[in-house]
């Protein structure tokens, strides 16, 4: 079983996740110049990611769309409670503590650590595969992106910079386990995130003395959340579940370099050579994850479990009656043993062990 490109669909859905994000930067930071409290803010892109999809899950039903993606079900709780914990109330929280104490220089560069959070996570913890060419090419995103935070000035390192560090770990720990809902569907994963998050931040920063803005700052939160925290975050889902977390994580990591861009052409900053540099490290390290060949024989074991699919060479069953027909479709399905060759990622039936 091989594949023409075998980062399709992985890799664009990361990097379009990515580009989606990074857009929403300079857009926050022209929210920010209305004199809003950067933490009612951050609430109100939380609520306006959770509420834009719960819109697009309301009217899915209300239209009755087929449904694709698996729902979440019980046991999928406690991993979604960790998420929202993490993700959507840990991580802001100390960053809102960690900036009301931190530099702005330093602060741009301690942001960085949640990609290498993220992927040290995932390779340490998870055992993702991480071979010699993806370390390379992941460090050299990072060094781009660090190199595109760099700003001259104090580098204090304090209660407010261990707060954004810890932030960072939150947010690598929140990635790492949203792996394991991967298969589920990520409109929901993301809508509940979003809602949850966005409420708890915004009665955190009503309640330590922040002040509701204009209606029209308002909608363009929602906007801006929407897009950049809400799409942004169902692509994420979607990349981990035929990437794995690493690699993401790794592709995720440009979505600095597209706000510089972005800030380039709003706010009509100069076209410096740190940012010609940080995109060639960037173009450097992209390459070398889309150009990557990892086949092995490998052995599956057998599971059960619900996702979306089609019929392909993972998924030889038999329908029951209440099975849906077409494909995709999704359905409790059972992989039987199966020992194969053919090149791929760590996806939801490839994380298996490496022999060193």
């Amino acid at each position: 079983m091989q594949r023409s490109f075998l980062a399709w669909p992985g890799a664009p859905l990361a990097l379009v996740s990515a580009v989606l994000f990074g857009a929403s930067t300079p857009f926050a930071k022209l929210l920010l110049g209305q004199e809003v409290s950067p933490w009612l803010l951050a609430g109100l892109l939380y609520l306006g990611s959770g509420s834009g999809l719960l819109v697009l899950y309301l009217g899915r039903k209300l239209l009755r769309l087929p449904q694709t993606e698996a729902p979440l079900v019980r046991a999928d709780l406690p991993w979604l409670a960790l998420i929202v914990l993490f993700g959507g109330v840990v991580g802001p929280l100390l960053l809102m503590i960690g900036l009301a104490g931190t530099p702005a220089s330093s602060a741009a560069l301690l942001l960085n650590l949640e990609a290498l959070a993220t992927m040290a996570i995932a390779w340490i913890v998870f055992r993702e595969n991480v071979d010699k060419r993806l370390f390379i090419g992941a460090f050299a995103i990072l060094a781009g992106a660090l190199l595109l935070s760099w700003q001259s000035g104090p580098f204090g390192i304090g209660l407010g910079a261990f707060c954004i560090a810890g932030a960072c770990l939150a947010w690598g720990i929140d990635n790492n386990l949203t792996l394991k809902l991967s298969g589920s569907d990520p409109v929901e994963i993301a809508m509940i995130k979003g809602l949850v998050a966005g409420t708890v931040n915004l009665s955190l920063a009503l309640s330590s003395g922040a002040h509701y803005p204009s209606a029209a700052l308002i909608a363009g939160a929602a906007v801006v959340g929407f897009f950049g925290f809400g799409v942004s975050l169902v692509l994420f889902v979607l990349g981990l579940r035929h990437l794995g977390t690493a690699r993401t994580g790794a592709y995720f990591s440009t979505a600095p370099f597209v706000g510089a861009v972005l800030a380039i052409a709003m706010f009509h900053e100069p076209l410096s050579a740190r940012l010609l540099i940080a995109g060639v490290l960037m173009g450097i390290g992209l390459w070398l994850h889309l150009s990557e060949k990892h086949g092995h024989e490998h052995y599956h074991e057998a599971m059960d479990h619900e996702h979306k699919h089609v019929h392909d060479g993972h998924h030889q069953h038999a329908h029951g009656p209440d099975d849906p027909l077409g494909e995709p479709h999704t359905h409790r399905h059972r992989h039987t043993p199966l020992r194969h060759k053919h090149p791929h990622y760590p996806d939801l039936h490839h994380r298996h062990e490496h022999v060193s």
